[in-house]
């Protein structure tokens, strides 16, 4: 398992290669067909930083652990990776139906 910074070394990694992509003058046609591979790794490493989370305030909730502060911390990293996903979604579906308003 991840941990959460490498997690979200991994999306920020990826996010700023599609940036970078995206901002290219010239647009090739790309050679890499695993986008959605790429998404997916992402969505579980989002899924593994809400487990860590919960796991962590469920420790402190039953008293075995009293890092009160590194959960919450825990669970403000998950939260915040979990709305930027839903942003990018949010952006990706925007941009599909700007191309899907566009007359030929």
């Amino acid at each position: 398992m991840m941990s959460p910074i490498e997690t979200q070394r991994i999306m920020l990694g990826r996010m700023q290669s599609m940036e970078l992509q995206a901002s290219s003058e010239r647009i090739a046609p790309s050679t890499h067909t695993g986008i959605g591979e790429d998404f997916t790794q992402v969505v579980r490493a989002i899924n593994d930083q809400q487990n860590i989370a919960s796991d962590m305030m469920q420790a402190v909730d039953t008293g075995v652990s009293e890092d009160v502060v590194g959960a919450m911390v825990a669970s403000q990293k998950a939260s915040l990776s979990f709305s930027m996903l839903m942003e990018m979604r949010n952006k990706i579906l925007s941009g599909v139906d700007d191309v899907m308003r566009m007359s030929l």
